[in-house]
């Protein structure tokens, strides 16, 4: 009777227990799920991730110089008499571009022809001479001495005529340079000496100066550690384009090609000299004019690309922040591949078409709720 007495009794108090215990269960859950949607959200900019042929640039400093540049100098002193051409003229080679007065050259000429006529005179009377005596000396008539004079002297004769041919085409020579020619096509600069003056042959300074502006030459520079892969480019005969931008690198400017490298490493600053070709045919380039040079190196083609911002840097390498499902933030280590201007290629760790944070990344943790808006521009490529 006593027991049977104690089992109800024990029996509603389990149940009471019970009932306390569940309700305590029930509270515990629901507190949990109002603190986790008491976190906010974090606004993020996120940008897919997608697959495409990345371009590698190698990027440099360069200045625009003059594919050929000249001097113009006078070969003769003279008088300058007339002045061919105007200041910033564009010219062509064969143009004229200065006279020297041509008379003292003309006297010259005049007087080595009066002096070939002379000593033809003589040749002919020097050959005469010889003949007949040779025929004397066959008759016995002579001593052969008498004939080696007048064969000596016809031969002295030959070569005075030869010696007055010489000055003749000298003097030829110098009534040409009396007209100074352009020696290339290119822009005249400033001129240099006026009309009156008297010039010198080779003056330091010369008459003007001619730039050659088409095609038109840029030299640049790279870091030492991208010439290996350049310079097997180079071996396999690769036509690599180049593009010159403004100062602030904001408009392309012209598009040419690589040239050639340099032969050493500047060890001053572990760079090394390239030097490209432009047509040039508008004239936008002009020497000594300073631009942002952009080389094409390659083509990653078939790469995982994200843009450039959205990688970080820690302790453990590079990662990236990728909203996951339930618009939770991951952290995605990465291997980068090449980078270009605005994006990068990576070799592992996001697929294509994850959703990449690009803005907003310096408040996101692992787990972190985001609510994500898609980035207005993709990334594109270079």
């Amino acid at each position: 009777m006593i027991g049977a007495g104690r089992s109800p009794r024990r029996a509603v108090a389990g149940l009471a227990l019970a009932a306390l215990a569940a309700a305590g269960c029930r509270g515990g859950t629901s507190a949990a799920a109002t603190a986790r949607e008491s976190v906010p959200s974090v606004p993020v900019v996120v940008s897919k991730a997608r697959r495409g042929d990345l371009p590698i640039f190698l990027a440099g400093l360069g200045t625009v110089t003059a594919y050929n540049t000249v001097t113009v100098r006078s070969r003769i002193d003279g008088a300058l008499e007339k002045i061919a051409f105007t200041e910033g003229q564009l010219v062509v080679a064969g143009d004229l571009l200065a006279q020297i007065d041509p008379r003292p050259y003309q006297v010259q000429l005049e007087q080595a022809e009066g002096q070939m006529a002379r000593d033809q005179a003589l040749l002919e009377k020097a050959r005469l001479d010889r003949d007949r005596l040779q025929s004397l000396f066959e008759q016995g008539t002579i001593a052969r001495q008498d004939l080696d004079g007048a064969i000596a002297a016809a031969g002295q004769s030959t070569g005075a005529v030869k010696i007055d041919q010489a000055l003749i085409d000298n003097a030829h020579l110098q009534l040409a340079y009396c007209r100074i020619t352009s020696p290339i096509a290119g822009r005249v600069g400033l001129r240099l000496v006026d009309a009156g003056n008297m010039v010198r042959a080779n003056d330091p300074n010369g008459l003007l100066v001619i730039t050659q502006l088409q095609p038109i030459a840029v030299l640049f520079t790279i870091p030492e550690d991208s010439l290996p892969p350049l310079l097997r480019k180079i071996r396999e005969r690769a036509d690599l384009p180049v593009d010159a931008f403004d100062r602030d690198g904001s408009a392309r400017i012209a598009t040419g090609r690589l040239l050639t490298a340099d032969n050493q490493i500047d060890p001053a600053t572990g760079t090394s000299k390239l030097k490209a070709i432009f047509d040039n045919a508008d004239g936008a380039l002009f020497p000594n004019q300073f631009v942002n040079v952009r080389l094409r190196l390659d083509v990653d083609a078939g790469a995982i690309i994200v843009p450039v911002v959205s990688v970080q840097r820690g302790p453990k390498g590079a990662f990236v922040y990728v909203v996951g499902a339930g618009s939770l933030a991951e952290v995605r280590p990465v291997t980068l591949g090449p980078t270009s201007a605005n994006d990068v290629a990576i070799r592992s760790g996001v697929g294509e078409g994850d959703d990449v944070v690009v803005d907003g990344m310096d408040k996101l943790r692992a787990g972190s709720p985001v609510r994500a808006a898609a980035s207005p521009e993709p990334g594109a490529n270079g």
